[in-house]
């Protein structure tokens, strides 16, 4: 779906074939979801040419998890930007997130995947010191870790980092125009969203912090201030056009000393 995906896996992943799965999983989810492919569910039914029924069973899941964010946001998520059936705002973090769970189930207790920038994390960086594995292959247990450190990049300066979050167990979301400029509408305009320039969302799920940081940046500031802050488990940090920043009260703590 036009994006780059990446893992960071204990050596067992490989041998075990769970990194393989979660790869062959990233793949069905582009076809089926990619709005660049004209034969995927998706582009189908944009097209009118099936209905959800005629689909895959998970475009119903995602098709209801969207009319959920649409709900929650006030209609600033939308999965029909400019009028078009296109849910990747939210299809993007959940299949990284599924990714991120396959390894889980394959018994990794800490592993990364990055999608586009958008990271779930699962349990903590493994130091160089961690003990041996356990009997299916993984490193065991919380001693030896630290957190995994999710650069976010600077909107006015591309090779520069506004900041690292630090992140156990959690996913990192961040919507902006530091990839790909002005892209986010606000559904209730019709233009691009104006007023910010990168808003980070840190929480326990990938699909709800994608969500989440694109919702709040289509609001614009106060708006989407008010709105992260009431966001149980989330919380959020944003960059405005003019440079000037604001936080939910507890980002804080997710910020990696300097």
């Amino acid at each position: 779906m036009g994006t780059v995906v990446s893992f960071d896996v204990p050596a067992a992943a490989v041998v075990g074939g769970s990194l393989e799965a979660a790869v062959r999983w990233l793949h069905w989810v582009d076809r089926i979801f990619s709005p660049y492919r004209p034969d995927s569910d998706v582009s189908l039914l944009a097209a009118a040419e099936v209905t959800v029924d005629g689909c895959a069973p998970e475009v119903a899941e995602v098709v209801s998890a969207c009319t959920a964010l649409r709900l929650c946001s006030g209609g600033y998520f939308t999965a029909a930007p400019g009028g078009v059936f296109d849910p990747s705002g939210y299809v993007k973090g959940w299949a990284v997130e599924r990714a991120a769970a396959i390894l889980s189930a394959a018994g990794s207790t800490n592993h990364l995947v990055n999608g586009g920038g958008d990271v779930q994390c699962v349990g903590g960086r493994p130091r160089s010191a961690l003990g041996a594995p356990n009997a299916s292959g993984f490193a065991s247990g919380l001693s030896g870790e630290e957190p995994w450190r999710v650069g976010i990049a600077d909107p006015f300066h591309r090779s520069r980092l506004a900041l690292v979050v630090e992140a156990a167990g959690s996913a990192v979301a961040t919507s902006g125009i530091a990839e790909r400029g002005a892209h986010i509408i606000d559904p209730h305009l019709g233009h691009p969203a104006t007023g910010l320039v990168s808003l980070t969302v840190v929480g326990p799920s990938l699909a709800l912090a994608d969500a989440y940081a694109t919702a709040a940046f289509a609001m614009g500031p106060p708006r989407a201030s008010e709105w992260t802050e009431s966001l149980p488990g989330y919380e959020a940090y944003a960059i405005t056009e003019n440079g000037d920043t604001w936080q939910t009260t507890g980002f804080a703590p997710h910020i990696a000393p300097a």
